[in-house]
């Protein structure tokens, strides 16, 4: 059970998820999954209720989807940026893979779309993102749940990309999350900052907790994995280390949320979030961002390069309204530590 409360936040965002591989292909984003013999999941679907609202052209859009992994947020991105594409009422079809978190995968995803020659890509997550990049400077590439694109490479400059590659940025309020455990832990002293060194916008996260955890006179010392296979053994060594773990945006540590939860509240260690699908996940709170939205905004960018309104050489990264997060915390997970959250309503 958790509760979700909408909270404006001061501080204005600077400019921030795996070895079967599944694919789908649909007119719909309201499809149906099924596994196949060789671990390939496919969807299939109907025409999309926007194929009804036909376009001046009559053009109907080849769009291909690379998604990381499977967990909530990225999910929900994928989800926004769908209905985004069936509200501008254009003509689509869309493929949909998912590398399940498998970097082999991506690349043979990503090679996969561009040999099939759609019309524009959509990148869920870094690696997804670099997949696509390197396999086309032709096709317009738009990604989301990116922290960074200038400091993954995607683009030149988040203001003026001067590639083939354009999108929204899931950059989280670090500083604001820092500040949410200080509240909730007024008398802890250590924390623990848990990611996946495979992925580069992770890092960039975990050196702005560290920042902000100076600020705020706390130790922080970092606690990293390299694949989903080494989370239960990291986050049982941070017991006794830390008095409370910060997980960012993190796509290997969201998608074994379930895994680092169940170690560190069965040693009484609350875990703070970047995002809210890793406390719906077992987590204790977070400000986050909406991915569903982050998303949708996507959408309305892959619009306007169909269209041929906007090149995404010309189109600056997307961010969402900096100035609103959404409080997310587990109540469940809160009763389980003997946490009282009852200092946030104050």
């Amino acid at each position: 059970m958790r509760k979700k409360v909408s909270i404006f936040l001061a501080a204005v965002m600077a400019a921030s998820m795996l070895t079967a591989c599944s694919s789908s292909e649909t007119a719909q984003s309201g499809a149906t999954q099924e596994q196949t013999e060789a671990s390939v999941q496919t969807q299939t679907g109907e025409e999309s209720a926007s194929f009804a609202e036909q376009t001046a052209d009559g053009q109907t859009y080849k769009v291909g989807v690379l998604q990381l992994t499977e967990h909530a947020a990225l999910d929900a991105s994928n989800e926004g940026f769908i209905a985004a594409l069936d509200a501008s009422g254009i003509i689509y079809k869309v493929d949909q893979q998912n590398a399940q978190n498998d970097q082999s995968a991506c690349q043979t995803i990503a090679t996969k779309l561009v040999s099939e020659e759609n019309d524009l890509i959509l990148a869920i997550a870094t690696p997804a993102a670099q997949a696509v990049a390197g396999a086309t400077s032709e096709i317009p590439i738009v990604g989301t749940a990116i922290t960074d694109y200038a400091e993954a490479g995607l683009v030149n400059d988040n203001e003026a990309p001067g590639t083939n590659v354009t999108g929204t940025s899931d950059l989280t309020p670090v500083t604001e999350q820092i500040d949410l455990l200080t509240r909730i832990f007024p008398d802890a002293q250590r924390v623990g900052i848990l990611y996946c060194s495979a992925e580069a916008n992770s890092q960039i996260q975990a050196e702005m907790a560290i920042a902000a955890c100076e600020e705020k006179g706390l130790s922080s010392e970092t606690f990293t994995v390299s694949s989903s296979n080494e989370i239960q053994t990291v986050v049982e060594s941070m017991v006794g280390k830390v008095d409370v773990i910060y997980a960012p945006t993190d796509n290997t540590i969201a998608a074994g949320m379930a895994t680092v939860s169940m170690v560190a509240t069965d040693n009484g260690l609350p875990i703070i979030c970047g995002e809210a699908g890793m406390v719906e996940a077992g987590g204790l709170a977070t400000y986050g961002i909406d991915y569903y939205q982050l998303g949708y905004l996507a959408g309305e960018m892959a619009v306007s390069i169909l269209k041929g309104e906007a090149s995404p050489a010309e189109m600056p990264i997307g961010y969402l309204d900096a100035s609103k997060c959404e409080l997310t915390v587990n109540e469940e997970t809160a009763a389980a530590l003997g946490v009282d959250l009852s200092v946030l309503d104050e």
